[in-house]
């Protein structure tokens, strides 16, 4: 009996000391084992690269300069000599509009012109005898050999001769005021070009008939395509951001790896509003000597407010806290970075350009150095609650 309990109680004893063992080493792992917490806490690593703050919006290309070509005259294009697409010089005959209505009024008002003249010579001629006429009586006068009554009739006649004459002059000049714009009527039936480019528009076709009694028909838009306006609709929120000078790019549609680039030339001052949005519409200029780009495209335009390259930069989530949140540089931050025992301390810095992701570091962080981000998702922080502390 006594050596069965004394074993008994050997062998209690052993499993009490197995499971002290067995807690204390739980105990320890769980709180005092500092290697192996679970971080509470995400970081991100200080890096080099470019970094820039930019305003984007949509834009549609045009011609730098383009003229629409229309007549101003009515009447069937009677020859088109140029097709979309081609290459044209300033003064090259484009259309032929049918000239035979405008040549019949130039030849009526030349035989107009002429009957006048051919009337002028009469009534010179017959001047000329009214005045020999008025100095034969003015001479018999002094001679008691005629009447008062002959004298002063010969004088009205040379006077009648001389307003008829100036009459006839005064037609004449109507005539060949009407006349010239019978020729220039007659001249527009040629159109030609008023500038060097290319057909981007034909919008009349051979044989059809124009009227330019009220507006002037459009028959072709020429376009200097070697620069290129891009046209920019910016909303009422970030037109306040843009300015002047400040430099753009754009990529299209086709090529979404080519930057265009250039400076914004103008903001207009009158708005669109589209669906109840307000759209200011902003302008700049790029060459385009390859005619890579064409009117109508589409761009993805970029002003940039500010920009750095090969600069530190951060995630702009690390920034626990700003004196002043500008892009102009020179302004203090907040973060938290891991020491060497991998304990996040709290650290001032100075930011430059920021964006919506990264901010610049001009001065308080080295590449390389751990920046605290943000803690861990909230299912690994409930899970990792017995067995580690936060550190934020």
């Amino acid at each position: 009996m006594n050596a069965g309990s004394s074993h008994y109680s050997l062998r209690y004893v052993w499993w009490w000391l197995a499971g002290l063992t067995i807690t204390a080493s739980l105990l320890w792992f769980l709180w005092l084992a500092p290697d192996n917490r679970a971080p509470a806490f995400t970081t991100a690593t200080v890096q080099r690269g470019a970094i820039e703050d930019s305003i984007t919006a949509l834009g549609t290309l045009e011609p730098l300069n383009y003229v629409d070509v229309g007549t101003q005259v009515s009447g069937q294009l009677k020859v088109l000599h140029v097709d979309l697409g081609d290459e044209v010089e300033q003064g090259q005959l484009l259309a032929e509009i049918d000239p035979t209505v405008y040549l019949a009024r130039v030849e009526a008002s030349k035989a107009q012109l002429a009957n006048l003249q051919a009337q002028l010579a009469d009534r010179q001629s017959q001047q000329t005898l009214a005045r020999l006429q008025a100095e034969r009586q003015r001479s018999l006068i002094k001679l008691d050999a005629t009447s008062q009554e002959a004298v002063e009739s010969a004088d009205a006649v040379l006077r009648s001769a001389n307003a008829q004459i100036e009459a006839i002059k005064a037609q004449i000049r109507q005539t060949q005021s009407a006349l010239k714009g019978d020729e220039a009527d007659l001249s527009y039936t040629l159109i030609h070009a008023p500038m060097a480019g290319t057909v981007v528009q034909q919008l009349a076709n051979q044989g059809q008939t124009l009227n330019a009694n009220q507006t002037a028909p459009i028959v072709v838009q020429i376009a200097d395509l070697s620069t290129m306006t891009v046209r920019t609709q910016v909303s009422e929120a970030d037109i306040s951001k843009v300015e002047v000078g400040m430099p753009a790019y754009f990529s299209t549609l086709g090529q979404p790896e080519r930057r265009w680039e250039g400076a914004l030339r103008q903001i207009l001052p009158t708005p669109e509003i589209i669906n109840n949005v307000v759209l200011f519409n902003a302008l700049f200029d790029v060459p385009n000597p390859d005619r890579d780009l064409l009117p109508q495209m589409s761009a993805q335009v970029f002003f940039v407010r500010s920009a750095a390259a090969n600069a530190l930069t951060i995630p702009v989530s690390a920034l626990r806290s700003t004196k002043g949140v500008s892009n102009a540089g020179n302004q203090e931050a907040e973060v938290q970075v891991l020491d060497a025992q991998g304990q996040p301390q709290p650290r001032t810095i100075r930011i430059g350009t920021r964006n919506r992701v990264m901010a610049e570091v001009l001065e308080g962080l080295e590449q390389g150095d751990e920046v605290v981000t943000g803690g861990l998702s909230a299912e690994r922080q409930e899970g990792g609650r017995a067995s580690s502390r936060r550190y934020m």
